[in-house]
């Protein structure tokens, strides 16, 4: 189907379904923010675009999103909500335990919101490959996406959900369409670093992955700016609870170890791994490690095809 169409359809189900004050939630990721701008034209001043901060996010990822709003003249509302995310979280290592209780807080960072404004609507940026992964009827629950399997039974907003059939690669070509110059950002999960922390979630293991996913990030972009590869389709970070030990200099460190992955897809169902080269991978290491003295004596590089994996690591 023509985008414009797409695009017609879904201002036109947003103005139909929405008569009352709206929340959004964005994260700055690709879906919400296209959720985000068709329902901005769609309803206007009865919109209220909501970043909540969950300690979470990728190193400058407040600002970036700030700016991005900024710059599409859309009022975004930021809430600093970290210290309640790292509470809930504290001492839960079980992946699918994250995710639901990342999903309630979302929700009870929304209702405070929605007392403000008296909002009746919560809009969600959520797109098919969320719903069917987190199961239901016939399907296995492959992960709970935070925005579906993490909802909360009691919820006193009415969750409107306009890119609920769309899968990533048709987004892309909506932001692409509506002139969202972040059309190309690579995906980053609903649950930030809390999916990329594997084990318990601590303000100091958070930070450690949020430098390592910034240091793949910026050398694997520049590598492909560069000709070096080809830009994988998502390149990130994550931090395992496997300690080993290493030498620093002349010191024994018994430190955590980052797993480096790429992958290429179209639309985030399937995935093969990227065959980045070795030398850069080498580059990345030595970075990390150097970086991240004392912390980090270990860095390994997943191989790994979806399926049988999935792209992040819980």
């Amino acid at each position: 189907m023509d985008t414009q169409i797409l695009i017609d359809e879904a201002i036109q189900n947003l103005q139909s379904s929405v008569d009352d004050t709206a929340i959004i939630a964005c994260s700055g990721g690709i879906d919400s923010t296209v959720a985000a701008v068709l329902a901005h034209r769609a309803v206007g001043n009865l919109l209220n675009c909501i970043y909540v901060d969950t300690g979470l996010m990728r190193k400058n990822e407040s600002n970036e999103v700030s700016a991005m709003f900024s710059d599409m003249d859309i009022e975004l509302k930021i809430v600093d909500a970290s210290s309640l995310f790292f509470k809930s979280l504290e001492g839960v290592t079980d992946p699918e335990e994250k995710r639901k209780i990342i999903g309630e807080q979302f929700i009870r960072v929304f209702e405070k919101e929605q007392n403000k404004c008296s909002a009746k609507y919560l809009i969600q940026g959520t797109i098919a490959p969320d719903w069917i992964e987190s199961g239901g009827g016939e399907r296995d629950i492959i992960k709970s996406h935070h925005n579906v399997g993490g909802i909360p039974e009691e919820i006193s907003l009415t969750i409107i959900e306009p890119l609920r059939e769309f899968y990533k690669d048709e987004i892309r070509e909506i932001a692409r369409k509506i002139g969202i110059e972040s059309s190309e950002r690579q995906p980053f999960p609903g649950p930030g670093l809390a999916v990329r922390v594997l084990g318990e979630i601590t303000p100091q293991r958070v930070e450690t992955c949020r430098l390592a996913c910034d240091i793949v990030e910026k050398m694997v972009f520049e590598a492909a700016k560069k000709g070096r590869c080809d830009l994988p389709w998502q390149y990130f970070a994550s931090l395992l609870p496997v300690r080993s030990v290493g030498v620093h200099g002349d010191v024994r460190v018994h430190g955590e170890t980052i797993v480096v992955r790429a992958v290429k897809s179209i639309d985030g169902m399937s995935a093969k791994f990227s065959t980045l080269p070795h030398d850069l991978l080498a580059e990345i290491s030595t970075e990390i490690t150097n970086s991240l003295k004392g912390q980090v004596n270990r860095v390994v590089y997943d191989i790994t095809h979806k399926p049988p994996g999935t792209i992040e690591w819980e």
